[in-house]
């Protein structure tokens, strides 16, 4: 297994492959407890008034507790993929995605305070009796029908797709699994009434947004030549 690694990254699997594995962690090991303590705050906190958002396809959409498992499935998705990257060292694919996935959860979380948002999509009593619901019942649980746009389960899944589509290390089936994985997430937050469709348009705006500005732009190239340029002297 180690050699394996050793021929996946090129590089001897050592304390410095440690220490360079910390350093290039360190963005998401900082930001993740940034992103949850201010998530867990608007949760938690009673706003004066919250916009109701609500569009008449919404009432044309079914509820399928079926897509409660790509639902959840997104976790796993988006931090898997971001991981992979890291052990990989693919330093641009890696920061690309970081940054992209932190720009859009952070504008989430402003407009989520200066905009109190909800919505009365869930069904008052589940239609069904199984473990789908159940599963379905645990978010609703554990996540307020509050502060939910735009879509993060949706901005973040882009994100993946795309960051995926810009690597070099997936094949062309690799990419169509990806996507599968990706659009049935972002169909399952409309399908387990836990979003919009208000919710996923405008996350499709940031995320066209972002991709413009961190994939056709050179606002990254530099910031990513420096750190590869970086990781190749500490490794020199």
């Amino acid at each position: 297994m180690k050699k394996k690694y050793e021929n996946w990254i090129g590089r001897t699997v050592d304390k410095s492959l440690v220490r360079d594995l910390f350093h290039l962690a360190l963005p998401v090991l900082l930001y993740a407890p940034f992103y949850l303590i201010w998530f867990v705050c608007i949760e938690k906190h009673t706003f004066s008034h919250y916009s109701v958002i609500h569009t008449a396809i919404d009432d044309m959409i079914p509820f399928k507790e079926i897509f409660v498992l790509p639902y959840y499935m997104w976790f796993l998705y988006v931090s898997v993929i971001l991981l992979f990257f890291l052990f990989s060292f693919d330093l641009e694919d890696y920061y690309k995605n970081f940054i992209f996935l932190a720009t859009g959860m952070t504008v989430f979380l402003v407009i989520s305070t200066l905009f109190p948002n909800c919505h009365y999509l869930r069904p008052d009593v589940m239609p069904r009796d199984n473990v789908f619901t159940a599963l379905v019942q645990v978010i609703y649980n554990h996540d307020t029908a509050a502060n939910l746009w735009p879509s993060i389960h949706v901005y973040n899944s882009i994100g993946t797709m795309i960051a995926v589509h810009h690597s070099r290390r997936f094949n062309r089936v690799g990419k169509l699994i990806s996507d599968f994985i990706g659009l049935s997430i972002i169909l399952s937050t409309m399908f387990i009434k836990q979003h919009s469709v208000y919710d996923v348009i405008t996350a499709f705006i940031m995320a066209i947004i972002c991709y413009l500005l961190f994939y056709h732009t050179s606002l990254l190239e530099n910031f990513c030549s420096r750190q590869v340029a970086k990781l190749s002297l500490r490794y020199e």
